[in-house]
């Protein structure tokens, strides 16, 4: 019986404890690598958790990391993704690891197997970096790849909702030239969903005035208590690349609404670009599109001034039917708009893509209209006073047309008229009123008694010279 007790209590426990590691081979056999991969993970993960309450950054980020690169090596992407929401939530999480581990795994999104695996890390480093300063660059970067996605997959109006909730405008650290082609591409995505108003909000947020500053000075280094901004990555345009594209933008939300001197205004900006300006095959498009859009566009000063500088330009000469077309605007004489349009229909068939497809008939109409409000301005020029029916006759359309248009331009206060309709005249004269009427008096009396005063002077002068001669 001792005996017995004795080998019970020797025994039994020798053969648990042996039974016991027996039962852990097995398992561990059946469970294979990721048995490994969770004791590497377990064992990185007490090492963290050490370094993390020593406060040391350096062993933290590094530890951090490790964890993250045995999940990419064995492409375990659930535990990946498991792992960075995990390490991102320990209690006094260090920024430097955190920053580190959303660094680490965005190199990851382009190596994953499929789809669904990239959007979902996407996802998790999202909610990772959501409301952290030190990796709102990195959520920039994050959002617009996963806009880029739902874009692809034919999401534009997601895609676009997903780039607006990021404002990288007010983002110190990242580049000028990131900064600005991630706000044209929510105003691309914007005009792609047909949202012309915020199209045009976002487009307020960049100044024109950035595309011609000197990225010389750009380049300086930071001084003390500056922010330090990071390098733009390597597939971010450069700033004239970035400029044509705001313009370009720009010229499709102008097309819009038919505003053709700001479209005229966008294409003289393309124009201006150094590389654009280098080569024939890129200007002479560009120029004939601003030739178009000045006639096009409504008389007024700013019109004025572009055509006049456009028809200055030397380059002009290399398309002698457009100089020819803005020097008939330029000139105070009446267009006849048949002459004109079997002349120029060839080259404006040409261009109906510039206008956008299907505005192609509405700017062949307007093109007509700024042609007879030429000639109703020539004629101003040249009548004080002239019957209806003369005026239909120079501006080749009824008496109905041209009492319309005329009308239409003295309502927009191009033109100062009055048709006195019983009698079918037409009085270009600008009524005065009646302090200008006293002041051209005045201007008239003064100058009245300025030559009597004159005269008084001679005839006193004259009469002395006579006196002095008869004493002689």
């Amino acid at each position: 019986m001792a005996s017995f007790r004795l080998l019970r209590s020797v025994l039994f426990p020798f053969l648990i404890s042996n039974f016991c590691n027996l039962i852990r081979f097995i398992v561990w056999i059946f469970q294979g690598e990721s048995g490994k991969l969770q004791a590497s993970v377990d064992r990185l993960l007490n090492e963290e958790k050490q370094m993390r309450l020593a406060e040391n950054v350096a062993g933290t980020r590094k530890a951090a990391t490790e964890i993250l690169q045995l999940c990419f090596d064995a492409k375990d992407w659930k535990l990946l993704n498991e792992q960075i929401l995990n390490l991102s939530k320990k209690r006094g999480q260090l920024k430097q690891a955190v920053q580190s581990m959303v660094q680490q795994a965005m190199q990851y999104i382009d190596q994953t197997p499929d789809i669904e695996t990239k959007i979902e890390l996407i996802k998790t480093l999202n909610n990772v970096s959501a409301g952290k300063i030190y990796v709102e660059i990195e959520r920039a970067r994050l959002t617009r790849k996963l806009a880029k996605i739902k874009e692809e997959q034919g999401q534009i109006a997601e895609a676009a909702d997903l780039m607006q909730e990021v404002a990288v405008e007010t983002f110190g650290a990242m580049a000028k030239t990131e900064k600005i082609a991630f706000i044209l591409e929510q105003v691309r995505l914007c005009l792609d969903r047909q949202d012309y108003v915020r199209a045009q909000i976002l487009s307020r947020k960049i100044n024109p005035r950035v595309f011609d500053a000197d990225t010389k000075k750009d380049n300086k280094k930071p001084k003390e208590g500056e922010n330090i901004v990071e390098e733009a990555p390597a597939d971010i345009p450069t700033l004239l690349e970035l400029k044509r594209i705001y313009y370009e933008l720009m010229i499709r939300y102008y097309s819009h609404n038919n505003e053709y001197l700001e479209i005229c205004r966008s294409y003289k900006a393309i124009y201006d670009i150094p590389s654009v300006k280098e080569t024939p095959e890129q200007w002479i498009p560009v120029l004939r599109k601003i030739c178009w859009f000045l006639v096009l566009a409504p008389h007024d000063p700013m019109q004025s001034s572009l055509l006049n500088a456009t028809l200055e330009d030397k380059n002009l000469s290399e398309i002698p039917d457009f100089k020819m077309l803005l020097k008939q605007v330029v000139t105070m004489e009446v267009i006849q708009w048949t002459a004109l349009w079997n002349k120029y229909k060839d080259e404006f068939e040409k261009e109906k893509s510039l206008v956008g497809g299907s505005l192609g008939d509405k700017a062949g109409e307007d093109l007509k209209l700024r042609i007879i409000e030429h000639n109703i301005l020539v004629v101003s020029k040249y009548y004080s006073r002239i019957t209806l029916k003369r005026l239909a006759e120079l501006l080749c359309l009824s008496i109905e047309e041209a009492e319309k248009h005329l009308s239409e331009m003295v309502v927009s206060k191009a033109l100062i008229a009055k048709i006195d309709r019983p009698s079918g005249i037409v009085c270009f004269q600008v009524a005065k009123d009646s302090n200008e009427i006293l002041n051209s008096w005045a201007v008239n009396l003064e100058k009245l008694l300025d030559l009597v005063e004159k005269s008084c002077h001679q005839i006193h002068k004259e009469t002395m010279v006579h006196k002095a001669v008869l004493r002689s």
